[in-house]
């Protein structure tokens, strides 16, 4: 497996992570806190939260797939991005597993003669 496809996978799961928060946040000040704005702020952020939770979804199955992942586990990584700070958690996880099936391919050295 590339290294590039869990790079892909741990930079979506930090920001699906980061606008579940920032959601969640957005939540608390637009129905408890009742602030001007926060209704703009959660609007934008949930759209964005879910256009980019796909391309989360879509990395996750990929690495599951090439990683060889059993169905439970590759559901349990997918549904990460659903849970507020569990993404962090998870591609921590994941990412400590992986290291070391992760092949950095070298480019080939030509000798000059």
């Amino acid at each position: 497996m590339k290294k590039s496809v869990l790079t892909r996978y741990r930079v979506m799961a930090y920001v699906t992570g980061v606008l579940l928060v920032l959601l969640c946040l957005g939540m608390i000040a637009k129905y408890l806190l009742h602030l001007d704005g926060a209704s703009g702020f959660t609007e934008v952020v949930a759209i964005a939260h879910g256009w980019l939770y796909v391309v989360y979804l879509v990395f996750a199955f990929d690495l599951g797939s090439k990683a060889r992942w059993p169905i439970g586990k590759q559901i349990w990584v997918l549904l990460a991005g659903t849970v507020p700070t569990a993404a962090f958690f998870v591609e921590r996880r994941i990412s400590r597993e992986l290291d070391g099936q992760v092949a950095e391919r070298a480019p080939a050295v030509a000798k000059v003669q």
